[in-house]
Parts: C-alpha cells; structure tokens; sequence
C-alpha cells in the first residue's frame, strides 16, 4: 500500500470544511463516505486509524466479505452500487446501510430480509436525476410512488436520497433538483458529490459525499 490514506483523508476533509465555509455550513453536517471498492482491507485499516468510520461499497459480496474480515472494528457499512434482489440477504446480514434503493421490488426484498434479521433498514433511493440510461436510479416522476411505497414498510427508515450526476457537465443542477426533490418529500439525507466535484455537492446541500480516489488512490492500490 503505497498511497498515504491518513493524508488522502486529511486533505478531503479540508476541502469538505472549506466547501462549508463558503456556504455558511458545520461541517459536521457532511459525512465523509470512504468508498473502499477494490481496495485491500489493510487500506481500509489505515483509514480507521486515521479516524474514518463510514465505509460505502459498491459490490455486494465484496461489502459481506470486508465487514467479516473486520468485524473488529466499529464501522458503518453503506451499500452505494447496484444491488441485486438475490443479493439483499447478504447485504442487510452485514448490517449495511443501503444508498442506492430504485425499485418497489428492491424495497420490497430488503424490508423482507430486514424483517426476517430483527432490523430495521436505513435507506436512500437513488434518482436518476438526468435520466442516463446507462445509470441506475428511479426516475424523478417515479420518486412520489418510491417514496410512498418506503415509507409503507415498517423494516426500512427511508433517510434520503443519492445521486450520481453526468460526467463532463456542470453537477449544480442537478444537485440542485435533488435537493428540491429531498426538500419535497421531507428527507435529511442528501448523497451526492464524489472526488472530483464533492465543492460543489457541500455547496448545494449535500449532507454525505462518496469519496474514492482522493483517500486511497487509484482502485485496487
């Protein structure tokens, strides 16, 4: 591991605090999510050493794997990637949190699983804000239906939303209409903003950012 995580972690909290600064914010109001895919789990040590807590995974079985392989640790496991209804059990087992929820069938699969563990479920629903359909995510005339349908099964504590907006455009429309959506629906959770435009995502309300690169370094290091 030759990527200083401790560093990586300090320079992002820094642009966290200074994204808050200029929008008149705590930072303690934004989350650092450490997303870890494809990285070892010495380097995820490092990082809980450094004092990071919240870890966001993005495959299924690679979320259940790390959280067996460190169950000693305190950690606070969010799904962010596509999740397969055959993959749920795994998921809540590990005692995740799950931000990309997009479906009824999905809610559904997860509240029952939930149920069948004796737990309740914190979740976000993941809009497709610009409608790319290379994308996951509900889109944003499905959300009322969504959220309604959450809301209706006791297992699952609908939190908020997330959002991962288009590469090569400007994020703060986009970011700006989730957090109109959030607003509407009465949701705290904002998660949007990554390595490259998590300024932007502060300034405009964001109350998780999802950071990879920034901490760890380039995938798999």
């Amino acid at each position: 591991m030759n990527h200083d995580v401790a560093e990586g972690l300090a320079r992002t909290h820094a642009r966290i605090a200074q994204a808050c600064t200029r929008a008149g914010r705590d930072p303690s109001e934004v989350t650092l999510v450490a997303v870890s895919k494809t990285h070892r789990s010495e380097a995820l040590r490092a990082a809980y050493a450094a004092g990071q807590r919240v870890f966001g995974e993005s495959y299924a079985q690679e979320l259940a794997r790390k959280a067996a392989a460190l169950a000693d640790l305190d950690i606070e496991w969010r799904m962010i990637g596509h999740l397969q209804r055959n993959k749920v059990k795994r998921v809540v087992g590990a005692g995740a949190a799950i931000d990309s929820v997009d479906s009824r069938r999905l809610a559904t699969a997860i509240a029952t699983q939930a149920s069948a563990q004796g737990r309740a479920v914190p979740i976000c629903i993941q809009v497709n804000i610009a409608a790319e359909p290379q994308k996951s995510g509900v889109a944003p005339e499905e959300l009322d239906a969504l959220v309604a349908h959450a809301r209706s099964l006791p297992s699952l504590d609908l939190r908020g939303l997330m959002t991962v907006p288009p590469a090569r455009k400007d994020p703060r429309p986009y970011f700006r209409a989730l957090a109109e959506l959030a607003r509407r629906h009465g949701l705290p959770e904002l998660s949007m903003g990554m390595s490259g435009d998590l300024e932007v995502a502060v300034e405009e309300g964001a109350t998780m950012v999802r950071v990879g690169t920034a901490i760890f370094g380039p995938r798999g290091t």
